[in-house]
């Protein structure tokens, strides 16, 4: 681990013994998209789990090498969705047949089916924001700062340039063990990050 490193190899990496607890991960760049996935797929392999691939678009099958699951924002939006037809009924029924009920030519106070239009709309209506609430939260946003902007190479994620982050919180994660492994995948730039600035490795 980061604390069994040589104090050379550390000074050599940027890492003194204080800025031990400020490392972020190590940013690797790749030259195309099917290296980025190939490098993704194979750092899952090496056990890693706390890592992320960044590309100007989206790369098909990306998440599938990475190992990704299901999204769980589907159960946001079911939520959300029973969540609004609940409302929109008890709101008809309570405002109908309870608190101000009207006698309409000897009708019922209340009936499911003149009121399936608002059931319907507030089931759709919730279920949006529960799949946006869901997306934001699974995904840590929003999220004005990350260390990753310390990295001039990094601006060109929305341009032309691929890249894999190992974050330092992955158990397996090891500066100069794990810089080594994303090289022999076939990164072409290796950078160390920290809370404070990053540095080539």
């Amino acid at each position: 681990m980061l604390d069994e490193l040589t104090t050379e190899v550390k000074a050599s990496m940027g890492i003194y013994e204080s800025d031990a607890e400020q490392v972020y991960g190590l940013l690797a760049e790749f030259s195309n998209p099917g290296e980025l996935m190939h490098a993704a797929e194979a750092t899952r392999e090496k056990g890693y789990r706390h890592f992320d691939a960044h590309s100007p678009f989206p790369i098909h099958g990306m998440d599938r090498a990475m190992g990704l699951g299901n999204s769980k924002v589907g159960f946001f939006a079911f939520g959300g969705g029973v969540t609004g037809l609940a409302t929109g009924y008890l709101l008809q029924w309570w405002t109908s047949a309870v608190d101000y009920p009207i006698n309409i030519s000897g009708k019922p106070f209340f009936a499911v089916e003149p009121s399936v239009p608002i059931m319907f709309e507030l089931t759709i209506l919730f279920a949006a924001f529960g799949a946006v609430a869901g997306m934001l939260a699974l995904n840590g946003l929003p999220r004005p700062y990350n260390p990753l902007f310390y990295s001039d190479r990094f601006r060109r994620a929305t341009d032309d340039g691929f890249f894999l982050h190992v974050a330092a919180s992955d158990p397996q994660f090891d500066p100069e063990t794990t810089a080594q492994d994303l090289r022999e995948l076939g990164a072409r730039h290796v950078e160390l990050v920290q809370d404070d600035g990053s540095a080539e490795v």
